[in-house]
């Protein structure tokens, strides 16, 4: 039976070649070994998110958020994977503590004031 780490890795290095589908399969298993390591978590919402499967990642940044609140990184994910659902008021909240942890990054101001706007149209 395979490791934890090894499972990991092979999910990690299908990510990091852009294989964001087939990374979803071993970054699951992943998971499912240790659904407590935000660091498997937040991989797994990444290649979700990058396979369009925004709900999915929504929920796996939703978990690394709520045990670790002062990830921006979780928190800005949680938020994108919220706007690209069209849950823009959702979104505004995990966007806005994202910016107030990481006030540098032009990113996350962009897509906060963006959700902000989209929330007023909505």
């Amino acid at each position: 039976m395979e490791s934890v780490y090894d499972v990991y890795q092979r999910g990690r290095e299908l990510l990091d070649h852009g294989h964001h589908h087939a990374a979803i399969v071993p970054l699951s298993k992943a998971r499912d070994m240790e659904p407590d390591k935000d660091s498997i978590r937040e991989a797994l919402g990444r290649a979700l998110f990058h396979a369009q499967r925004y709900e999915g990642a929504a929920e796996e940044f939703q978990a690394v958020a709520s045990r670790t609140p002062t990830n921006d990184y979780a928190l800005f994910c949680l938020g994108r994977s919220m706007q690209m659902l069209g849950r823009h008021r959702e979104a505004c909240k995990p966007l806005a503590l994202a910016c107030s942890l990481r006030p540098e990054r032009d990113d996350y101001r962009r897509y906060r004031d963006r959700a902000r706007h989209d929330a007023k149209r909505t």
